[in-house]
């Protein structure tokens, strides 16, 4: 079957491209969702991952992730099966959808700032980074997520859905689709924007930071070196959070160089690399570089084949 051209100019996928891409994004998106599910439980069955200030905004970040992917990709699903939902509906699935993203940020500013407090504030540390005080700070960033979203949700409830000819959407459900009011595609932009770029710059003052400190002949060379190489890896996957967020764009701005028929067939390849695979990068990164959490999440990914690590 092959690709059909409407009269609008989009361009159609066949039934059977739509079935094969979306049963390979799902088998991604199930073995990524096994790797965070498995790293998730590991971070729950030792008392140092539950205590320790940096694995509990781990498993946090990790967290928001899994949710995310999640949501991707049932909107994926629904999108390739073009199937239109009411507008109520399309606000909840977006709404948690954008909850997660909005997490991740600041979760990575953090995680950031704590390995910034390890290394140039050592002797603090140990009262600064504290369970309470970290638990404290994860609820915050919640509730702080939760009720942005939860303002760009009652910009929908001011819209009169009787000249919409009523709840249900004659679109597919995507974040653009509920930008109906003009000041609730505003309000997004600049809180976004805001978002992405204040946690840039937090991370690269941390970054900034601990090089200053690493030229410092008392300083741990070892541990320095692994906060650096950490907090630019927050900044790669910050970068691919703002990806995920540009998609849209991102897909415009491909379809002036290449075809839209070209670019239709490769969409398939750039939803994973921006937002299946960037959702499993927490694990390939902290859980294969941390020696505390690599054996136990070896011990549990291999399904108890090798002897079981010690508890703490």
């Amino acid at each position: 079957m092959r690709t059909s051209m409407q009269a609008n100019g989009t361009v159609r996928l066949s039934l059977a491209e739509r079935i094969v891409n979306s049963t390979l994004t799902t088998m991604c998106g199930l073995m990524f969702l096994t790797v965070n599910g498995v790293f998730l439980f590991t971070l729950r069955r030792k008392r140092v991952f539950r205590e320790a200030s940096r694995y509990i905004l781990l498993y946090n970040l990790l967290l928001g992730d899994t949710v995310q992917l999640i949501f991707s990709q049932l909107l994926f699903l629904l999108s390739s099966a073009r199937t239109t939902l009411s507008y109520p509906m399309c606000g909840i699935l977006i709404m948690f959808s954008q909850l997660a993203t909005q997490t991740t940020p600041v979760f990575l500013v953090l995680m950031s700032l704590e390995r910034y407090v390890a290394i140039c504030h050592a002797l603090r540390h140990a009262s600064i980074a504290t369970t309470r005080n970290t638990t404290a700070a994860v609820l915050a960033v919640w509730m702080f997520c939760f009720l942005t979203v939860l303002v760009q949700g009652l910009f929908l409830i001011k819209i009169r859905f009787d000249l919409l000819g009523g709840l249900q959407m004659t679109q597919l459900c995507r974040m653009t689709t509920l930008f109906i009011l003009p000041i609730s595609e505003l309000f997004y932009k600049v809180y976004i924007y805001f978002l992405f770029t204040s946690s840039g710059l937090t991370i690269i003052f941390s970054y900034v930071g601990i090089i200053s400190v690493a030229r410092s002949a008392a300083t741990v060379k070892d541990s320095v070196r692994k906060a650096q190489r950490t907090l630019l890896l927050h900044i790669v996957q910050l970068g691919l959070g703002l990806l995920s967020i540009m998609y849209t764009t991102l897909i415009v701005g491909i379809s002036s160089l290449l075809s839209w028929e070209v670019v239709v067939r490769f969409q398939f390849g750039l939803y994973v690399l921006v937002f299946l695979l960037p959702k499993c990068l927490s694990p390939l990164i902290y859980g294969l570089r941390d020696e505390k959490i690599r054996v136990v999440l070896l011990y549990h990914l291999c399904c108890h084949l090798k002897l079981s690590p010690s508890r703490d």
